[in-house]
């Protein structure tokens, strides 16, 4: 740093324009006594300030020669001109001082002066000593700001640094502790950087990956999946992307991952690498092909279910239709299986049906497509078959099933089964089904054990042109809202009060006569797959009730009887879930009803549709129980709040003692299991009075009020 100097008094004698140096009253510019003495004074104090200039002008020299010199590259060309200047002007100033003193001397004595201009003269060169020092203080002060402008920016770059550092550190923290596999990929496709989460997802050790490259373990048909999206992300189209692609595992299979790609550039805009982030999705693929399988198959047999058997009978249909090709359907109803169920449970007649459904497979050609299309019904799809050719298949079939021998437990059972046989002979893949269908009733009411082939004569085309006249008029009944619901009561017994209604379907007749019951529409519903329409309609005008009644601050709970088709159909429970949120009505006004028989023979899906429901707060009844007492075995298993006691045990109940029996018996099963029951087909005061003390909760029947149309019965809103 600069030597910082003061300024003393040079001479040690009074400066011009001080009180001594002002001249006395009178005095003048001759010399008086002891002038020469003064003289000599002045001369000495001028000697003793030349060589303490000489020495400070020496000083500042060397200084602002050093700093010349060392001065840092951040300062600026203002601050160098100043610094030169200051330099210039001491060195003048020391020259001059060195110079010869006689010419300085002999002026002053020359001089008729006092030496009070003398004095003056000298302060002059005083002054510009002071200019100089002046100047290069403001060069110092210079100096030192832009050496502290100099270390803050040298801060500021530690400090850059410093944070540099900790995103970095971060960054290799996330990368390597990522749940997810993580890769840095050059733009050869070469492995700079992986975590043990990716090493875990292929089974490579971190050198192993090193070795190899992106597209080595990639699955050669997915190698260029994503070609076009990272053209796009070079482009800067896109900042990233995301797509799926099978990578090769270290054990040897392939497995899927899902990748989210995205690009990092130099400051100029070049692509430096790729960061790709890798989740192993193998479990979701595999869990989305087995939905898919389950889509189109039956979970219990394997085979093509009902839904895809009719994709494909009516592709083989139309291509029969465009090439006129030949072709047949077999429809396998199997003889008394409901037997099976009520005296060996259910997992035996599911063992039965898989056995069934394996003898089948092996008595079809491989160009043949064979379905389960009901509990207990399969269905078969000939491909250029002729009659004869589906004859012999169908005779094939009766016999190969008549010599299967189910062994159940303990027990060994035959098997036999009725089939209907129809050609396609210009028919819709609809009619042909239908043909199929009822020929196989047909032969049921024949004495089972056999086939029937449709023939257009003797009535069958008629009868067929009959069933789909009534589906047609089904579907139009659902567009044009033709069907009516129906309601009866449903009294508490302790309480004698109706607080519940079961709802009954109608369907308005043409004519304007009296509405059709169910039993002569809903059977075609079934074969024709629209009975899953129906049951939608029904709940919807349930809600519909109950939100109504609710407005009027009036509680309604109605019974809702659904079909086996709809409880196992996933998109029916959607639809109610959604139409009771919708509404936003308390869930336990609703109560479904399940026949005996249609839950025991979809006891997997009867399982899973109440417990869905009821943990939304739904309830359900299991309607027409004890129609088979095989089906006791599953009761623990089956969510039901209520028993609905079959009708056959009620109506000769008071002069039955073992309808009492039986009746006793139930109840006593039901409020073991916390269940609570009712009795059907009530008709009078003496059974109602009898099934009270029996301990009944609940009774329906003509006693208790006949069906009428909804709005006639329930109480007004």
């Amino acid at each position: 740093m600069l030597r910082e100097i003061s300024s003393p008094d040079l001479f040690g004698v009074p400066m011009a324009g001080s009180e001594h140096s002002k001249k006395e009253p009178g005095s003048s510019g001759e010399a008086r006594p002891g002038q020469a003495a003064a003289l000599r004074q002045f001369e000495d104090a001028i000697r003793s300030a030349r060589a303490q200039l000489e020495e400070y002008a020496a000083a500042w020299i060397e200084d602002l020669t050093s700093a010349g010199a060392g001065r840092p590259q951040g300062i600026d060309e203002r601050g160098r001109e100043r610094l030169a200047e200051a330099q210039r002007r001491l060195e003048r100033l020391f020259e001059a001082l060195r110079g010869d003193p006689a010419p300085l001397e002999a002026s002053v004595l020359a001089s008729s002066a006092s030496p009070t201009v003398a004095r003056a003269a000298l302060q002059r060169k005083v002054d510009a000593h002071g200019g100089a020092e002046r100047v290069l203080a403001a060069a110092n002060a210079e100096l030192l700001r832009q050496l502290a402008d100099r270390e803050r920016l040298e801060e500021e770059r530690r400090a850059a640094e410093r944070g540099l550092q900790e995103v970095q550190a971060r960054f290799e923290s996330a990368f390597a502790s990522a749940p997810i596999g993580m890769a840095l990929v050059d733009m050869d496709g070469r492995w700079l950087q992986v975590n043990d989460a990716l090493c875990r997802i292929t089974g490579y050790t971190r050198n192993e990956l090193k070795a190899t490259t992106l597209r080595a373990i990639t699955y050669p048909d997915d190698i260029d999946c994503d070609a076009h999206l990272f053209r796009d992300l070079l482009d800067r189209r896109i900042s990233s992307y995301q797509t799926e692609k099978r990578y090769h595992h270290a054990w040897g299979h392939y497995h899927w991952v899902a990748l989210t790609v995205s690009l990092v550039s130099d400051h100029r805009g070049n692509p430096l690498y790729v960061i790709s982030q890798v989740q192993d999705i193998s479990e979701r693929k595999e869990m989305a092909a087995r939905l898919e399988f389950l889509l189109d198959h039956d979970f219990l047999t394997g085979l093509y279910n009902r839904r895809r058997f009719e994709q494909e009978l009516a592709r083989e249909v139309e291509r029969a239709a465009r090439y006129r090709a030949k072709g047949a359907v077999l429809v396998i109803d199997l003889d008394n299986f409901k037997d099976v169920n009520d005296a060996f449970g259910h997992k035996a007649g599911d063992d039965l049906l898989k056995g069934v459904a394996g003898a089948l497979r092996h008595r079809m050609r491989l160009t043949d497509v064979l379905a389960r299309v009901g509990g207990d019904e399969f269905a078969t799809l000939l491909p250029e078959a002729d009659a004869d050719q589906a004859q012999l298949v169908a005779d094939g079939v009766v016999t190969t099933l008549r010599r299967h021998v189910a062994v159940l437990g303990e027990h060994s059972i035959r098997v036999t089964a009725s089939v209907g046989v129809a050609l396609f002979d210009g028919l819709s893949a609809a009619e042909v089904l239908a043909c199929a269908d009822l020929s196989m009733y047909e032969a049921k009411q024949a004495g089972r054990d056999q086939v029937v082939m449709y023939r257009p004569s003797g009535g069958h085309r008629e009868h067929v042109s009959a069933r789909l006249a009534e589906a047609e008029r089904i579907r139009s009944a659902l567009e044009e809202e033709r069907f009516l619901l129906y309601c009866q009561p449903i009294i508490d017994l302790r309480r004698n009060e109706v607080l519940q209604y079961e709802l009954l379907l109608r369907l308005r007749a043409d004519d304007g006569g009296e509405p059709l019951q169910p039993g002569s529409f809903l059977y075609v519903a079934e074969r024709f797959g629209l009975i899953q329409e129906i049951d939608c309609w029904v709940v919807r005008q349930a809600i519909a009730l109950i939100a109504e009644h609710a407005q009027a601050g009036r509680r309604l709970v109605l019974h809702v009887n659904l079909s086996g088709k709809s409880i196992a159909d996933p998109s029916v429970a959607a639809l109610i879930e959604k139409a009771i949120a919708d509404a936003g009505i308390d869930p336990a006004c609703l109560v479904f009803e399940l026949s005996e028989t249609t839950a025991i023979a979809n006891i997997e899906e009867a399982k899973a549709f109440a417990h869905r429901l009821r943990t939304r707060g739904c309830r359900f009844a299991l309607d027409d129980f004890g129609v088979g007492f095989g089906s006791f075995h599953h009761l623990k298993s089956l969510p039901f709040d209520y028993f609905k006691i079959d009708g056959d045990f009620i109506r000769g109940i008071v002069a039955s003692p073992m309808d009492q029996l039986v009746v006793g018996a139930i109840v006593g099963i039901a409020r073991g299991m916390g269940k609570k029951t009712i009795a059907e087909f009530v008709a009078d005061a003496e059974t109602a009075l009898l099934l009270a003390k029996s301990g009944v909760d609940y009774a329906q029947g003509y006693h208790v009020g006949r069906p009428g149309p909804a709005r006639d019965v329930l109480p007004p809103t």
